[in-house]
């Protein structure tokens, strides 16, 4: 993928796939590295399942026999020199406590370095197709941190819909002002 963005809202499309109430999204940066952090509270993996979803031919789409975004955003990472986990707990196992991280380490000076893309869409995106399911996302940086909840918003508008067009809106211009203020 172009944009780490792009890998953003692939990944947290599959957690809302896997059921999750809440998609966590954390991207930390310095001087030399950006970590992302994809964390779920979905259904989960079984070991089986995590030992092969790195591989492209692993896939549970029904529509096409392979599966991209976990296999190329660890290339992505480690073209860098960066590194990639994930870990997963599967419903079945652990009924309390299930769910999955993904996590991506860059290092930012590296020629093959993917550069972190439109985020504000990809977040932007994310809530629209996904009204019912919880993000929480957090860009931090030197200059300081970027934030949404949608908790928190569901708690200001009551029966207001997330996707609707105005609310939309006011997400995107909410991190802009964000993301102005940290320049």
């Amino acid at each position: 993928m172009k944009e780490l963005s792009l890998n953003i809202l692939d990944i947290s499309k599959n957690s809302v796939k896997a059921g999750a109430e809440l998609t966590e999204i954390y991207i930390t940066e310095d001087a030399s590295t950006l970590t992302l952090e994809i964390k779920d509270n979905g259904c989960g993996m079984k070991k089986e399942m995590l030992d092969s979803v790195t591989d492209p031919f692993t896939t549970t789409r029904t529509t096409r026999p392979v599966g991209m975004g976990i296999p190329l955003l660890k290339l992505a990472a480690e073209m860098t020199e960066g590194s990639f986990r994930i870990t997963s707990r599967s419903e079945s196992e652990y009924p309390e406590n299930h769910g999955t991280e993904v996590t991506a380490v860059f290092n930012k000076n590296h020629i093959d370095f993917t550069p972190l893309g439109d985020v504000i869409s990809s977040i932007t995106t994310l809530i629209q197709g996904s009204p019912n399911a919880d993000f929480l996302f957090n860009h931090t940086t030197e200059k300081g941190e970027v934030t949404l909840d949608t908790r928190e918003l569901r708690a200001v508008l009551g029966d207001v819909s997330l996707d609707t067009f105005e609310v939309i809106l006011w997400i995107q211009d909410y991190l802009k002002e964000q993301y102005e203020a940290l320049k």
